[in-house]
């Protein structure tokens, strides 16, 4: 996907959420407000959202002299960590336990701070066990599964690795090898190996980072070490609309999890905004009949 004209409220709109989050000194957030809206009048339209929020995230990282988001990301991973029992519990109560795990961790999707203010976790879990997909190719994910040893994992947001790391369990209670990906440094909330370290992953799976700060996978941008993982890789779980809109392989099973936070991207999709969506391909995503 290209950026819309919808897409430059947004992309303001989330520089505020971000300078919020990192300084309560106004008249910094202004100046630095300022300064991103040069970036935004200059971007590239051809490219997906996703590359101009690296470039805005960056210099306000760089303005402000530190990371913004590190205390609520620090949060929320405790907050899921609370849930994770409860969430537990749930899969292996249910009659199919990799499809309520897989619901679970698209509903921890809504964890992201980069795009929203609040949310509202457990409601989403009751809607996520509840209700239907948008898009659901889980018959399809299900024998996907079945036909591979080995999982890469691109994950999304802090807190909502949690979530993650109980579909992870989920699919390794298959005999499967998962090795999940976290972002080589700060970018929003995004995780990073610090996250999976606080929410113990690292302990039930191996984690690597991409070596890159960009939202999504930009795959050019990230490390060699990554890029051949990444192309070795046999199937590919991808969390996130950041993912949903860089990484576009026609040839590579590739399954995307996300719900539809924004205007844009519903309306391209033909979904509702706030649809979970568990696809097999990118350019297949349809409302359900």
């Amino acid at each position: 996907m290209r950026v819309h004209l919808d897409c430059f409220p947004c992309f303001l709109r989330q520089s505020l959420i971000a300078l919020r989050h990192g300084s309560k000194d106004k008249e910094l957030q202004e100046q630095i407000l300022k300064a991103v809206l040069e970036d935004i009048q200059n971007v590239d339209t051809s490219k997906p959202p996703a590359y101009v929020t690296t470039f805005i995230h960056r210099k306000i990282r760089r303005l402000l002299q530190k990371d913004p988001f590190r205390e609520i990301k620090s949060e929320y991973n405790q907050k899921a960590l609370n849930l994770y029992p409860s969430l537990k519990r749930s899969v292996q109560k249910s009659p199919d336990p990799l499809l309520t795990a897989s619901r679970l961790a698209v509903a921890g999707n809504v964890i992201d701070f980069g795009i929203l203010t609040s949310v509202d976790i457990e409601g989403t879990v009751e809607r996520a066990l509840n209700s239907p997909f948008a898009v659901e190719d889980y018959p399809s994910f299900k024998s996907a599964l079945s036909d591979t040893t080995e999982i890469l994992y691109l994950l999304d947001n802090a807190g909502e690795i949690v979530f993650d790391r109980i579909l992870i369990e989920a699919i390794q209670s298959f005999g499967k090898k998962v090795t999940a990906v976290v972002k080589g440094s700060a970018i929003i909330n995004d995780c990073t190996y610090e996250d999976a370290l606080e929410t113990a992953l690292t302990e039930v799976c191996e984690v690597i980072d991409n070596g890159s700060d960009a939202v999504g996978t930009i795959v050019e941008w990230t490390s060699p070490a990554f890029q051949q993982r990444y192309r070795q890789s046999p199937l590919i779980i991808s969390k996130g609309q950041g993912n949903f809109e860089t990484v576009s392989e026609p040839q590579k099973a590739i399954f995307y999890l996300f719900q539809s936070k924004c205007d844009v991207i519903s309306k391209e999709l033909g979904l509702s905004l706030g649809s979970m969506i568990l696809s097999k391909s990118r350019f297949a995503v349809k409302r359900k009949d």
